[in-house]
């Protein structure tokens, strides 16, 4: 299950605005994922673009070697769409079940 909610979370922030991978650790890690690494970061963004739903593009750091941003594709909006919609079904579904408050109350 948190692998769906990682990926949705990455989609999230790189839709927001290009970032490249080690600013997504760090961002992940401000919103309180603290256990994610780079190393775990890059292989979810490998897989990601094999499916289509990120683009990247290598530029020019000021510190170092060239970075590689990443952006959503069209098909990465429409799964960040479907994240959304699925996470407030799974959220609402979850609060039911923990206040004891079923949709037969």
């Amino acid at each position: 299950m948190m692998k769906g909610i990682i990926d949705g979370c990455l989609l999230s922030i790189i839709g927001e605005n290009e970032v490249y991978g080690y600013e997504l650790a760090k961002k992940l890690e401000a919103y309180g994922f603290e256990s994610f690494s780079e190393g775990t970061i890059y292989p979810l963004l490998l897989r990601m673009q094999k499916e289509n739903l990120v683009t990247s593009t290598q530029r020019k750091s000021t510190a170092g070697p060239k970075r590689k941003y990443y952006s959503l594709t069209t098909k990465g909006e429409k799964e960040l769409q479907l994240f959304k919609e699925r996470w407030l079904t799974l959220q609402e579904n979850v609060n039911r079940v923990i206040t004891h408050n079923s949709l037969d109350n």
